[in-house]
């Protein structure tokens, strides 16, 4: 099942994702440094990586919802859009709790209930992101629907065809 929002030909939202995985699930790394090194420094690292990460996951969350809005209804797929969706609401918003408990003692200052939602958040984006797989590799979504080891490049203009398959390249 091919994604509706695409830019040069793929889906942005597996575009996006990288960036607020990346820096949300890091951001952890960063307070876990500091409770071990005591550098306030860490934490201010931690706190704007938290800041672009909540941005970026409202970004790419824009444009899964538009992707899943085009999963037929009554589907697996569809079913499990909805726990890949809602999970990462829920992340994003342990993020943003956690990003203002450290607004307001200042962002290198030691909080150590935004610490615990950041690692709660993590926990939770390890099982979302499972489920961004298990949607992506197993169920097809945002897969061209033509789609194979010999497909021309998407800026190509020309459709992945099934005739396509015994093409080979360089033998």
């Amino acid at each position: 099942m091919d994604a509706r929002a695409k830019l040069l030909g793929h889906p942005i939202h597996q575009m996006l994702i990288v960036f607020p995985l990346g820096l949300l699930a890091t951001s952890l790394f960063f307070d876990i440094a500091h409770l071990i090194t005591k550098r306030g420094d860490l934490l201010i690292v931690s706190y704007w990586m938290i800041t672009v990460g909540i941005i970026t996951g409202l970004c790419a969350a824009v444009f899964g919802f538009i992707d899943w809005l085009s999963i037929p209804k009554n589907t697996r797929a569809r079913a499990l859009g909805v726990w890949h969706g809602w999970g990462n609401v829920i992340v994003v918003m342990l993020f943003i709790v956690s990003w203002f408990a450290r607004y307001r003692t200042g962002a290198a200052a030691t909080v150590p209930s935004a610490i615990y939602l950041s690692a709660v958040a993590v926990l939770i984006a390890l099982f979302t992101g499972w489920l961004g797989g298990e949607l992506v590799d197993r169920l097809g979504v945002g897969v061209d629907e033509g789609a194979h080891l010999n497909a021309p490049s998407s800026l190509s203009g020309r459709p992945a065809r099934e005739e396509s398959r015994t093409t080979h390249i360089g033998v």
